[in-house]
């Protein structure tokens, strides 16, 4: 009997000490999937297929300015100079951006590049070149510009920004405060992240959100994956509460957009003139339930219209406040951002079909998107 207790204890040693082994031969495999024999891990690589084509872009535009306040200008003075003269100054700007094309075009934010006058693009082997806006669109802070060089060897590889998953790395680089060739790596922290709930109504995207350290100066440069492969473009950071999240534009859009600034030099959004809120039972429910409320709300899903902009498609439709959206083409609407969504989808001057519900009757309503005002 004891001499099969000594066998059975020789036995469990025996299996902890193989469990042992292979758990650890497990931890080696991992080690040698995130390094290479060099020691070097997957961020730089990555790095250095993107690298050579991220680049630092300085701006310059001529604005007018007023000498000195008017207000602190004695009385007397002013009877004796004159009105306070107006003399030019010029004022200098800085962002990223990444080589898209063989042929130098680079992508980079509409707010890096809009009315300026001059544009520097400095290349990573630190040569300075001059740029052209070829296009800037304010509603998805994107805009292209062409190197003048005939041709340029380093560009980046597009990936597709529908294959991210949140936890998957992102990698931004760009040159933040002006330090050229700065990488910082986090993960995908979410994804679809609507821009107004960051507080920008007078944009149409859904951006990535990333906690890799996204600075002044990294916007309009590329955020990649562990391939190395562009997934999107640097577009903010959040400062205040919530600091330390940032975001890019989705690379897909990007692609899309910068073909049309290629083709046209500008973007042409569909609009309707709308202004709308989310409607849910709950919140309907409560509403009637207030006796001072002026109209009943059909208590489901779908966006309200709060107003309608005059001489807008919407009016011209027949549209009116308190009009409940719920469907678009045929696609089911649940929030005011799926009808934005289809909205985007439509042909200016074609039939856009609408089914609306007004006084708890269902109705169809025909409207033609035209091109939103304001951006040429």
């Amino acid at each position: 009997m004891r001499y099969l207790k000594i066998k059975l204890i020789n036995l469990i040693q025996i299996l902890i000490l193989f469990c042992f082994c292979l758990l650890n031969s497990f931890q080696n495999v991992e080690v040698l999937a995130l390094t290479s024999p060099e020691n070097h891990n997957f961020v730089s690589y990555a790095v250095k297929n993107v690298g050579p084509s991220v680049v630092k872009i300085d701006t310059e535009r001529l604005v007018e300015r007023q000498q000195f306040d008017p207000t602190l200008l004695d009385p007397l003075l002013r009877d004796l100079l004159g009105d306070p003269w107006i003399t030019p100054d010029r004022e200098k700007g800085q962002g990223s951006g990444v080589i898209i094309d063989e042929n130098g075009l680079v992508l980079t934010n509409a707010h890096v590049v809009e009315r300026v006058d001059n544009v520097q693009v400095t290349l990573a082997d630190g040569k300075i070149c001059e740029g052209k806006v070829l296009g800037t669109d304010t509603i998805t802070d994107l805009a292209l510009v062409k190197i003048e060089e005939s041709t340029y060897s380093n560009f980046a590889p597009l990936g597709d920004s529908e294959d991210l998953e949140v936890g998957d790395w992102a990698i931004a680089l760009g040159t933040p405060y002006g330090l050229e060739k700065t990488v910082t790596l986090g993960i995908v922290s979410s994804l679809h992240r609507d821009i107004n709930s960051l507080g920008f109504s007078d944009k149409r995207l859904d951006l990535i959100q990333t906690d890799a350290a996204i600075n002044p100066g990294n916007s309009g440069g590329p955020l990649i994956n562990s391939n190395g492969e562009v997934i999107g473009i640097n577009t903010l950071v959040r400062s205040g509460p919530g600091a330390g999240l940032g975001f890019a534009i989705p690379i897909n859009l990007a692609k899309t957009i910068s073909d049309q600034l290629l083709m046209n030099g500008e973007v042409v959004h569909p609009y309707l003139g709308v202004q709308l809120i989310s409607l849910n039972p709950q919140i309907a429910k409560e509403h009637n339930q207030d006796p001072n409320s002026l109209v009943q709300l059909p208590e489901r899903n779908g966006a309200l219209i709060q107003s309608v902009i005059p001489n807008s498609p919407a009016e011209k439709a027949g549209l009116r406040r308190g009009d409940l959206v719920i469907a678009a083409e045929n696609i089911s609407i649940k929030e005011p951002k799926a009808l934005l969504d289809e909205v985007e989808k439509a042909k200016i001057g074609k039939v856009f079909i609408l089914n609306i519900l007004r006084d708890n009757k269902e109705m169809l309503i025909n409207i033609k998107p035209e091109p939103l005002p304001g951006l040429t």
